[in-house]
């Protein structure tokens, strides 16, 4: 019995119990969306992500009990296998729905890229605590660099889902690292500028997306077709909704991806305008409760990197929830411990693992 007790009180010393719960309500409405997403097929897909979540959350324990210190040690070389393995998928990749994203090892198939979302805070939180007592303009450029050469692999593959939280997750440290307000204005009349060259090197199915955005019915059968659908079943939910497994959207099978990067539609017409209310309070408390803990972080590794993890969550839920509603173009990003999936969901709670272990240790210090 006290060793059970012991291994209980283990645990939870490196929970951050805000933290947790907010995590567990939003993992919670993902099982239940995930079955009305797939009730016609039965339990297979909640099962499976019953086993999403607990090997999930097995590594969020296990990275919560690791200190930062020892993370940070981690930086360098799990960047620079991130990049070879970028560089074996665009040699040697596989090649799916006209996509090289994966690389086989013989015994598993992984994803690369997925590495980066972790990789890249960690690599540029620990250059920047590095040079922290002489942070000039060279030490930015050089982040920029190390930022760029993985965003460029994986827009060659072509992924501009990926690339673009690779990329936010990137900037947010060079951002809080203080890259200056007049550099930022100037790379974003840089990037406006640019607008007609980056457009034509965009892919084809890109610019339909584009395109798509501003004129869903030019297509409707083609690329408009997510788009309208969700929109329609996100308007049909109303204020109250539909009701759970009621919604018609959903279970006359109109809704494409319904349960994986478009499962916010089917959220929204069963639980309609008071649900996504009750959705949004958990991501703002999420995002809320990550700045706090970056605030009160005791390093600039740690501070660094726990805000622009938080600030990654957020980019997953307003650009899903934005390509969703109409106001994106599609990327394919899913939606934080909602959408059905393993490789996302272990990121993501990598990341909450990351941020409890930055907080406990911080408390632990402290003590």
């Amino acid at each position: 019995m006290k060793l059970i007790k012991r291994f209980f009180q283990a645990i939870v010393a490196h929970l951050d119990i805000p933290l947790f719960l907010i995590v567990l309500a939003l993992m919670g409405i993902g099982l239940l969306t995930v079955f009305s997403a797939t009730s016609s097929d039965g339990f297979e897909k909640l099962d499976k992500q019953f086993i999403n979540m607990a090997v999930s959350g097995a590594i969020m324990l296990l990275v919560a009990r690791t200190p930062p210190q020892t993370l940070m040690r981690f930086a360098v070389p799990l960047y620079v296998t991130g990049v070879v393995l970028l560089l074996g998928v665009a040699l040697f990749g596989i090649v799916v729905n006209g996509s090289r994203r994966w690389l086989s090892l013989g015994f598993v198939r992984i994803q690369p890229s997925e590495i980066m979302k972790i990789a890249m805070p960690l690599m540029l939180a620990w250059y920047f605590h590095k040079h922290e007592s002489l942070l000039k303009a060279r030490h930015f450029i050089i982040a920029a660099a190390i930022l760029m050469v993985p965003i460029l692999f994986i827009l060659k593959q072509p992924d501009l889902g990926t690339s673009l939280l690779i990329g936010a997750s990137g900037f947010f440290v060079i951002f809080f690292a203080g890259l200056p307000w007049k550099v930022m204005f100037g790379l974003a009349a840089a990037g406006g500028a640019a607008m007609p060259v980056l457009w034509s090197m965009m892919h084809d199915y890109q610019q339909r997306r584009v395109m798509t955005l501003l004129d869903p019915t030019s297509d409707p059968l083609g690329a408009g077709y997510h788009i309208i659908q969700s929109t329609i079943a996100i308007g049909s939910g109303g204020g109250l909704g539909k009701g759970y497994l009621n919604g018609s959207q959903t279970h006359l099978e109109f809704i494409p991806e319904k349960h994986t990067d478009f499962i916010f539609a089917v959220f929204s017409e069963e639980w309609g305008l008071l649900g996504n209310g009750v959705l949004l309070v958990l991501f703002t408390l999420l995002i809320a409760r990550g700045l706090m803990i970056a605030a009160g972080a005791p390093t600039l590794f740690s501070r660094l990197l726990a805000a622009a993890i938080t600030l990654v969550f957020f980019i997953y839920a307003f650009v899903n929830m934005g390509m969703v509603s109409g106001i994106l173009p599609v990327v394919g990003v899913p939606l934080p411990f909602i959408s059905y999936g393993g490789t996302a969901l272990v990121t993501l709670m990598l990341g909450i693992g990351i941020l409890m272990s930055i907080q406990t240790h911080r408390m632990l210090v402290k003590k």
